[in-house]
């Protein structure tokens, strides 16, 4: 069996975007998932790809002029954009080399240079809207990436995010548009407020969104149910032509700022959905983008295994538990989103 060409995308630079003092999205973030993948021997069998910067045209596909010049204006000094979300002297550069990093990355899998990439940025995307600072958010990421593939021609893009915070801004900014199917799971009610099940888009694009909202406390047997009966029908019936994953690791069950209970072992069954969606059209392409999770050794533990999947490793063994307290919320989302994925039945 032939081994996916992996990229990898990570620079020094990441660590130099600066939160505050005390913020939970530190560089100490970055350097975890390192020792996570170095830890497991996986680093080595990436491809290492350099970071570039977003243009100006790339960023402005997803975002107004007025906030690209906002987050512009903050180069060299510190800014304070609301209660969360602080930029420092050289935080700018950091979020033009994420976004850029995320954009290459899909280019790069589109030529055919690699087959998948693992993209280990900071600041993270998910909650930049289209013209909001947000949630720790500079540049919405992946948005830019999803847009720059959009840009070469794809027709169906899907964006699984499984971080523990609804990617309010990824729904934003592709809410009308039914070439991105925005899918994501998060805990609810939780910041940022939004991701309710109703919530599915906008005119053209009604249906291509869907919110999986989830109670607190769900662990690796729920989750791995509610992906492998919910999100894999989704989109294996939409057949993507490249995924793009926001991953965040936020809801590991140590995590200081969420209330989930997975451990690696969920992530692995995660990474695994969203690499069998990938198997159609897509032909095995996808592109994960690295957004929260807090603590430091779940953020290890967790993208190692992600990675290792990623780079070809053996599918993950059924997770032991009683799921019986995800037949009522199966039910709920089969309700609600039935009537735009008959998949669901």
């Amino acid at each position: 069996m032939t081994l996916p060409k992996v990229g990898l995308y990570d620079d020094d630079r990441f660590l130099d975007h600066d939160a505050g003092p005390g913020h939970p999205e530190r560089p100490e973030r970055l350097e975890a998932v390192r020792r996570g993948l170095a830890g497991a021997g996986l680093t080595g069998r990436c491809l290492p790809r350099e970071a570039r910067e977003a243009s100006r045209e790339e960023l402005g596909r997803v975002h107004a002029p007025g906030h690209v010049s906002r987050v512009a204006a903050s180069e060299g000094r510190t800014v304070r954009f609301d209660a969360d979300t602080q930029a420092g002297p050289r935080s700018y550069a950091a979020a033009l080399l994420a976004a850029g990093a995320v954009s290459d990355a899909v280019e790069r899998v589109l030529a055919g240079d690699l087959d998948r990439a693992l993209c280990l940025v900071r600041p993270p995307g998910h909650h930049a809207e289209a013209d909001r600072v947000m949630g720790f958010c500079l540049f919405n990421n992946v948005a830019v990436a999803a847009a720059a593939a959009l840009a070469r021609g794809l027709e169906r893009v899907m964006v699984v995010d499984f971080d523990v915070h609804h990617g309010n801004g990824t729904q934003q900014i592709f809410e009308s548009e039914p070439r991105v199917l925005y899918l994501s799971s998060h805990a609810y009610p939780f910041y940022p407020g939004t991701g309710a099940l109703g919530e599915v888009g906008e005119g053209a694009g009604r249906g291509y969104t869907v919110n999986l909202p989830m109670p607190a406390g769900l662990g690796d047997a729920e989750y791995a149910r509610v992906y492998r009966e919910v999100v894999e029908p989704i989109g294996r019936a939409f057949d993507p032509q490249l995924v793009i994953v926001s991953a965040g690791f936020d809801a590991y069950y140590r995590d200081p700022l969420a209330g989930m209970g997975l451990t690696r072992a969920g992530y692995r069954a995660l990474t695994d959905v969203c690499l069998r969606i990938a198997g159609g059209a897509a032909g095995g392409r996808v592109v994960f983008a690295l957004e929260g999770g807090y603590d430091l050794t779940g953020l290890a533990e967790c993208s190692a295994e992600m990675a290792e999947l990623a780079l070809g490793g053996a599918p993950p063994e059924p997770i032991p538990g009683d799921v019986s307290r995800a037949d009522e919320l199966l039910a709920f989302y089969r309700r609600g989103l039935r009537d735009h994925w008959p998949a669901l039945g």
